[in-house]
């Protein structure tokens, strides 16, 4: 079975050109302001207003009231949320019955306890993405998109009742290792095909998604 992977952080067309063209499941669109991946909300419009068919527009948001998100909500089309931030289980259960949208929830992970913060999201969230918990040496790194990975080992034999995903540090060349190690069927990628924080590189994009069909 093909990898389903997501591009995230796209907020310029050559960028998105290459992730349809290479054949992503999802696309993801950050609306948290401090990321250098921020992409305003009628711009995500119009990057993503021609995407064929079947692919996904996932919007990225940080602990954000109802009002944030409707407000994005009327400029761009969400296939998907995702909360990458200290949203409780009933917020994103609340989200996720108001906005009529399925939800992905981000746990951070730095070591095998922290596998347990996903329990309380099933029911809640339709997916779960498992990132990179970022060191306290780190003080003011971003809530994901730091470049950062987690032992992959700690997915290996995860039993989930809802679909999950793998993030953090991945990139063309470690792709297929880290498929390997974890398990993971669905995979989303960042900062591992940009040529600078918040500027994406097609060809890293193309070559991410070549390694991902492959395996």
């Amino acid at each position: 079975m093909r990898i389903q992977a997501k591009i995230c952080g796209l907020n310029a067309a050559d960028g998105v050109a290459a992730a349809e063209a290479g054949g992503t499941a999802m696309v993801g669109l950050v609306f948290y302001d401090r990321s250098p991946r921020y992409v305003a909300p009628a711009e995500g419009a119009r990057l993503t207003a021609s995407l064929a068919p079947g692919i996904k527009r996932v919007g990225l948001f940080v602990d954000v009231d109802d009002r944030a998100i409707a407000e994005t909500l009327s400029h761009v089309r969400l296939d998907l949320l995702q909360f990458h931030g200290a949203e409780t289980p009933e917020r994103v259960g609340q989200a996720k019955a108001l906005f009529g949208l399925p939800v992905m929830k981000a746990v951070k992970v730095a070591e095998k306890a922290d596998l347990k913060a996903a329990r309380p999201f099933i029911g809640q969230a339709d997916w779960i993405l498992f990132d990179a918990k970022a060191p306290k040496s780190m003080p003011d790194a971003l809530p994901g998109g730091n470049a950062l990975s987690f032992d992959w080992r700690l997915l290996d034999g995860l039993d989930l009742p809802c679909p999950w995903m793998l993030s953090g540090g991945l990139d063309p060349e470690n792709l297929a290792e880290a498929v390997r190690i974890s398990g993971a069927r669905a995979v989303d990628v960042s900062s591992g095909v940009e040529a600078r924080p918040g500027r994406k590189d097609p060809e890293k994009i193309r070559a991410f998604l070549k390694t991902a069909g492959r395996i």
